[in-house]
This record gives C-alpha cells, structure tokens and sequence, in this order.
C-alpha cells in the first residue's frame, strides 16, 4: 500500500521514514519529495508497504504523529491523476 506522509520538517529524509514506519512492519520504500532545483524538502513523501494489515496499522498509529516537531499527516496515498487526452481549445462560433 503506498501512504502519504505530509506536514514533514525540513530535516525529515528518507531514513527517517524508513525508522519510523518499519516500527510497525515491512517496509518496501520510503521517499521525500524535494524540489526539482534546490533539492530541498517539499514537505511531504511517500512510504510505500506491502502489508495492507501493516499499512493500515501504521496510519492510523502515526496520523498526528510528532516526527521533528511537526505532527504529521498520514494517510493512504490517492491513485497519480490519470493524463488528460484531448486538449487545445474547445471549439467557439465564429464572427459573422
């Protein structure tokens, strides 16, 4: 199951994530978000677990967890947005 974690300190890396949620069970990756120029923390991440069991257990115990002086946001992550087709401007009348 792959889990949003928001609201993330500055300081908050990838280990962090890994620590913190491997208390609770297996696992698979554990990634923070950073800007694409000055490669600082966004502020949120994503942990992914294979154990819905184990994912569940864990969002509910770290929801409002503090992690470095920030409480956290966690919960399960929405599905990526699916592209758009299509595109361009819709069709308008023309002058007469």
């Amino acid at each position: 199951m792959n889990i949003y974690v928001g609201n993330l300190s500055p300081e908050v890396k990838e280990e962090d994530l890994n620590e913190l949620f491997s208390q609770h069970g297996k696992v698979s990756s554990a990634k923070v978000i950073r800007d694409m120029f000055t490669q600082e923390s966004r502020g949120f991440g994503f942990v992914e677990m294979p154990a819905q069991a184990e994912a569940m257990k864990a969002i509910e115990t770290l929801n409002t967890f503090d992690l470095k002086g920030k409480k956290l946001v966690v919960n399960e992550a929405r599905p990526p947005r699916e592209k758009r087709g299509g595109g361009g401007r819709g069709g308008g009348g023309g002058r007469r």
